[in-house]
């Protein structure tokens, strides 16, 4: 069956799931992941027994390190040794540092951007500035938390938008790709008491980062702007990550919300904020308007 690769052309040497098994498949891998690692943080009494959150530094440590890091494994092992094709396929082209750092850099302004534009609505007032500086140890905290919040925002992108962008569009197509990897996405983010905007934004979210490797043709710049977006959220102002709290002392200025939760995102902190569908919006129409045509390679007709 031929097929157009979405990131470099490659003919898989083993075996390529069907397509509509490949969403099982990713949510396959997330669980069979996940539960080892929240069985044991459970035994070792780093989540808390009622909201399964992760408990003190080490806690979130080992939430953010743990799971998402045998789930990064999982996927390129699956890949290496079932599917039988090279890393630069599913967008891990080497080298990739400097696609990454300005990824990193790209996190860092949106992250600013969005909570400038919530400041902006007088939806958050300014606490103490840069209280992390205080404390050595907060600080150290913070560079931990830096590494543990890459190796969580990397797994989530070779999975989503590495392997599973990939592997559909290979049988379905881009646009169909997209969608159905960010609802995959927006799935396994589910929170029971979230407001429907959370759980558009977090489809925004996906379809940005999408977007974003559309653009490159690879995903080191979408895993550095996931990790700086997540880790500048959680560390610079001292809010809320999708519902987690670091508790660390913040690292530019302590913001308190005290809007309402369409423009202070709540519960699940900036990310579930109108703002937040504003900037991704745009983020995402950019990213598309400014996607280059397909090279040479990217629109080779491939056999899978």
């Amino acid at each position: 069956m031929a097929s157009i690769a979405i990131y470099a052309a490659a003919p898989a040497k083993g075996w390529r799931p069907w397509g509509l098994l490949v969403p099982i498949l990713g949510i396959v891998f997330v669980v069979i992941t996940d539960l080892p690692f929240e069985v044991l943080m459970a035994r070792l009494h780093l989540l808390d027994a009622t909201r399964d959150d992760p408990v003190g530094l080490v806690g979130f440590l080992a939430f953010l390190v743990g799971p998402f890091g045998a789930l990064i494994l999982a996927v390129l092992a699956w890949v290496r040794f079932v599917e039988r094709r090279p890393f630069s396929t599913i967008g891990l082209p080497l080298p990739g540092g400097a696609a990454f750092a300005r990824g990193l850099l790209g996190g860092v302004c949106l992250m600013s951007a969005l909570i400038a534009g919530i400041w902006l609505t007088g939806a958050l007032t300014a606490g103490a500035i840069a209280p992390a500086f205080a404390s050595l140890a907060s600080l150290g905290g913070i560079a931990l938390l830096l590494a543990a919040f890459i190796v969580q925002s990397s797994a989530e992108e070779v999975l989503f938008r590495g392997w599973m962008l990939s592997a559909l569009g290979a049988k379905f197509g881009t646009i169909a790709a997209m969608i159905v990897s960010s609802l995959v996405f927006t799935l396994l983010h589910f929170e029971r008491h979230a407001p429907l905007l959370f759980f558009l934004n977090t489809f925004l979210f996906a379809v940005f980062a999408c977007s974003w490797s559309l653009r490159t043709g690879n995903i080191w710049g979408a895993m550095g702007w996931h990790s700086a977006w997540n880790w500048l959220l959680g560390t610079g102002f001292g809010i809320v990550v999708t519902g987690l709290d670091t508790h660390m002392p913040a690292l530019l200025v302590k913001l308190t919300p005290v809007g309402p939760a369409w423009l202070t995102g709540g519960m699940q902190g900036s990310e579930g904020s109108i703002v937040c569908t504003v900037i991704l919006t745009a983020g995402i129409a950019w990213n598309l308007w400014h996607r280059p045509k397909r090279r040479a390679e990217q629109s080779a007709l491939v056999h899978t």
